[in-house]
């Protein structure tokens, strides 16, 4: 069987530029899914124990997974604080130097490493940024 389109489009120069997004599948999405298929299965044909076995071990790696990301991001944030509070009593300099100042305390976040001075100007320490005595 042929299937036509019922309207013809052309192609335009915007449409080799628009990139196509790929739907990606998280953690809760895989755990629904998996309790989907579980709920939904026939009784009178029940899924293979192989298959479940397979499904039950990739759902503890996800799991492993996402515990892992999880112990790694708070590693990382406390490293960023404990190298950051060297930083308390030094000079910061902003790149464009209009903004300078002796470090009074420092702040972490998901956006970075902020720097508060002594006049209280937040200067986020950022790519071009002087650090020094």
């Amino acid at each position: 069987m042929v299937v036509t389109s019922a309207a013809q489009t052309t192609p335009t120069s915007s449409d080799s530029t628009t990139p196509v997004s790929t739907p990606t599948l998280n953690y809760n999405d895989f755990l629904q899914l998996l309790i989907a298929q579980m709920q939904n299965q026939d009784p009178t044909s029940p899924t293979d124990s192989t298959q479940w076995v397979s499904q039950l071990a990739t759902f503890s790696g996800v799991e492993q997974a996402v515990q892992t990301n999880a112990t790694l991001s708070q590693i990382l944030q406390e490293s960023a604080l404990s190298g950051a509070s060297a930083l308390i009593g030094q000079t910061a300099t902003s790149a464009d130097g209009k903004t300078s100042g002796v470090i009074a305390s420092i702040t972490t976040s998901t956006s970075g490493v902020t720097a508060k001075l002594q006049d209280g100007t937040s200067l986020p320490l950022s790519a071009g940024v002087t650090v020094g005595q």
